[in-house]
This record gives structure tokens, sequence and C-alpha cells, in this order.
């Protein structure tokens, strides 16, 4: 009797078992897991958000933001998200399309008149290069899902990611006066140049610069403070540094893409992109909400279902098996290794430096992984990745 009293007591004091706390042991596990990647010295630290269409049900830091230093990841440290910066790139685009400004099936050339007459290069010998005109021009659509053939920079330009001290329009132009490697539309090969192209066409279409348009339609609307290209003296206080790995641990590394502290001209549309947890959450957040967040419209919901599905058909693409490629975003085709976990139609991007963040609308879920890893055999197959997304599915499915 007395045993059933206190039973009655403690649920009385405590309640029933409630389906958060089913979902919250799964979210409780995933610290502890990714200290162990700091522990082997694979990482120096790592912030992770897992969250659902109406908000953030997991926020963690661990490990440290600078090791020399002895100062602690948190919460807000904010990162270089490398590639992550190219699906918010599409973003711009696909605003502009909603506003009848431009469609994907544009040619480039009717707003960059640079691109006309672009050349496929057929053969390359030892002293010249045999020319063809292509079978159709490249159209934003090639752009966006990385099948236009455009060139990357050539010498004494491809130093743009370090040193940006060229505008886009410079860096564009250089890349448009290179032949097509080959058929738009034809083959995927991941493209910055081509990338950075869009946004060159952001500013000849908007009349902005490619970093004030994205400010006022994107990052003010949904309160993405932290998210910038040129981060000022307190932001610059908050940076993970980057960190590379050798036979003795982890060894401090440059802010590539970045060319901190001087403000370069060049945004790099293509992966420049400094954000926090908490801002990309936002963003994602909004996707999965089909355009909308908090009241404010981003993109209609066609111009979010014809960035998220397949666009590249049966060319493969991608970094690890069963990819394809939407506008701007990675999509799971078929789940498999590190993406096995998750839903076909799941969308996502990641970065150099092991950064990772995938949405998928099937569970209501997305999943951000911020990193500062440099020199990664595979960023995107990282068993990092591979862990977050297990415990976070893991979570969402109970």
């Amino acid at each position: 009797m007395l045993a059933r009293r206190i039973a009655l007591l403690a649920l009385f004091l405590v309640g029933p078992a409630r389906a958060d706390d089913a979902i919250s042991e799964p979210l409780g596990r995933i610290a502890p897991a990714m200290q162990t990647f700091v522990d082997s010295r694979d990482i120096a630290g790592a912030v992770t958000v897992v969250g659902r269409a109406d908000g953030v049900i997991h926020h963690a830091a661990v490990g440290f933001r600078d090791l020399a230093a002895k100062d602690p990841m948190a919460k807000d440290t904010l990162f270089r998200i490398a590639s992550m910066t190219k699906p918010i790139t599409a973003i711009g685009i696909m605003i502009l399309a909603d506003e009848g400004k431009l469609s994907a099936d544009d040619d480039v050339a009717k707003y960059l008149p640079e691109f006309s007459g672009q050349m496929l290069a057929v053969e390359k010998g030892k002293d010249a290069v045999v020319l063809k005109k292509p079978a159709r021009a490249v159209k934003l659509r090639d752009l966006l899902t990385h099948t236009g053939g455009i060139a990357p920079y050539p010498p004494g330009v491809d130093d743009v990611y370090l040193k940006r001290n060229r505008t886009l329009a410079e860096t564009t132009l250089a890349a448009a006066l290179r032949p097509l490697q080959f058929e738009p539309g034809s083959q995927w090969a991941y493209s910055n140049s081509g990338i950075d192209t869009l946004g060159r066409i952001i500013e000849v279409v908007s009349g902005e610069s490619y970093e004030a348009f994205l400010k006022k339609r994107v990052f003010d609307p949904l309160g993405m403070t932290d998210t910038v290209f040129y981060p000022n003296s307190e932001q610059r206080k908050r940076l993970a540094l980057t960190y590379g790995k050798n036979k003795d641990g982890l060894v401090a590394g440059p802010f590539s893409l970045i060319g901190l502290p001087v403000h370069p001209k060049h945004p790099i549309p293509a992966g420049g992109v400094i954000s926090s947890g908490a801002d990309l959450a936002k963003l994602y957040r909004m996707m999965l909400n089909k355009g909308t967040l908090d009241g404010h419209r981003i993109l209609s919901e066609k111009a979010v279902a014809e960035m998220t599905r397949t666009q590249t058909g049966e060319i493969k693409t991608g970094f690890v098996d069963g990819m394809s490629f939407g506008y701007g975003w990675a999509v799971v085709k078929e789940p498999k290794g590190v993406t096995a976990m998750l839903s076909p139609g799941t969308f996502g991007h990641g970065g150099a430096f092991g950064t990772q963040g995938w949405i998928d609308p099937k569970l209501d879920m997305f999943a951000i992984l911020l990193i500062q890893r440099t020199e990664l055999p595979n960023a995107d197959a990282s068993q990092m990745r591979k862990t977050l997304q297990e415990l976070a599915v893991a979570a969402v499915k109970k």
C-alpha cells in the first residue's frame, strides 16, 4: 500500500510520460556524440541545431571556438558556411522569378551580354583548343543545377577565393570569356563560377548589389542579424577559427574564403556567407513553411517546389550516391549511405569547412551541423553529419 501511495505521489508531482520525453532522449545524445569528435581531435568544436517548421527543438554547442585561447564554442558563434551560400543565392534568383523579372528558362546572355556567342571546347591540343558552337546557349536553370558547363576561373583570377580583390562583374566576365567545358544541360560539374554568375545576374536585374539585395529581401525579413558577407568587429570576435588536421592533431588554418579582416570587393555568391545556427534555422524553417515565416513571405510556394524537386533527371550529381539537384539545393533522390535515414526529397547543402544543413519535409525536420574543419576527405559524407542526422531522425520519428 505504501509503495502504491509513493507511486501515485510521484505521478502527481512529475506527471505522466509525454511524447516530448521520447523526442528529447535522442536529442539529448547529440551534444555528447559531437563531444566525442572533439575528444578525438577531429574537430575543435561544433554547434548543432535541429528543428521543425514551427521552431527549434535542439540547439547545442560543444568544444572550442578557439583552441589556443581556450575560448568555448557558444550557440551564437559564427561560421563560414562556404557553399551553403549557394542555395541562398538561388533564393535570390527565385525571388526575382516570382516577380516576373526573370525566368529559369532564360539564356544567361539575356542579362549578361558577355556570355553571348560562347563556344564549346571539343578538343585540347598541346598548343591549341578546338572550338565549336554548342547545341544551345547556357540558361539560368543550367547554372542553378551545375549543368551549364561554365569553366572555372582562369589563372590569375582563380585566387579570387582567397584575395577577392576583384568585383563580381570582373570575375563573371573572366568566366564568360572561357570556352564551355561541355554541352549545357548534358552533364553535372560543381561550378563556383556558375553560381557567382547568378549573383551578378541578381545585381543586373535588381539594380542593387548582390549582398544588399539579399540583406533586404532575405536576411532582414527573417531576422537573420548575424548572417553577413562582411562581419563587423563584434561579429569577428565570435567567428570560429578554421582547423586542419595532421599527425599531431588539429592545426589552425587561415581565414580562407573571406580574406579577413580587410573588406574585399567580392562577396562570393558561391561561398561567402558567414552565419549562425539560429539564423540558419530561420532560413530552413522558411523553406519548410513553403516560403514564409512569421508573416514574411520570401518565396512563393511554387518557387519552393521548383527549387526542391529534382531538376537534373538521370544525370549523376553530387558528392555522395543517390543525389540529384534542384535549383541551388542538392536533393536526395535515393536515400543511401550518409542519407539512408532521410526521406526521398530531402534537400540541403554542405560547405567546404564541413558545415551541413538538410531539410526533410516528409519528417518536418531540419538538421544543421556547424564546424570549421578544412581538408575533410568528403565533407558531405562525414561521420559527424551521419551521427547528427541519425539522432535527429530518431527524435522526430518517436
